[in-house]
């Protein structure tokens, strides 16, 4: 039975009770009633005491699994941050590699187009001198043909 209503019924009990007329709040109570009220409290309170001890343990249990839950859904939160962090970290070291990358593929084009304009350049100077004396030497066996001794420069 619920300890509270055991505590009414013993106020009831109290308050129908039969007063001593001349000894103020006195008044008389069966005893026998009274004691028995008292060992059903005695009973109900501890189950009431089971109930609530029950309700504070799932309340912790459910408190514990809170917090739990929260520390990994922030525990994955900071790892998902971390991962963010790291992939930009990533996102940043390729894009300054590709750029170095264009950077030296610009640099060694440059060296390379110089590099195959001056050999060009030494290729055609060579090929004049070459041409020159070929013509020179044209010049002079026309030259014999025609009979001149001397050719003209």
């Amino acid at each position: 039975m619920d300890v509270l209503v055991l505590i009414d019924r013993l106020e009831e009990m109290v308050e129908d009770a039969r007063s001593f007329p001349g000894f103020g709040n006195t008044a008389m109570v069966d005893r026998d009633a009274a004691y028995d009220l008292i060992d059903q409290m005695r009973q109900a309170i501890p189950e009431e005491l089971k109930q609530a001890r029950w309700i504070v343990k799932e309340r912790q249990s459910m408190l514990d699994e809170a917090r739990s839950e929260s520390d990994r859904i922030v525990q994955q939160a900071h790892e998902e941050a971390e991962k963010l962090v790291s992939e930009q970290e990533v996102l940043k070291q390729a894009e300054k590699q590709g750029a170095d990358i264009v950077e030296d593929s610009r640099r060694r084009e440059r060296e390379i187009r110089l590099g195959a304009e001056d050999y060009a350049d030494d290729v055609l100077g060579n090929l004049e001198d070459n041409l020159g004396r070929l013509l020179g030497a044209v010049q002079r066996g026309r030259a014999r043909l025609q009979g001149d001794d001397e050719p003209e420069e």
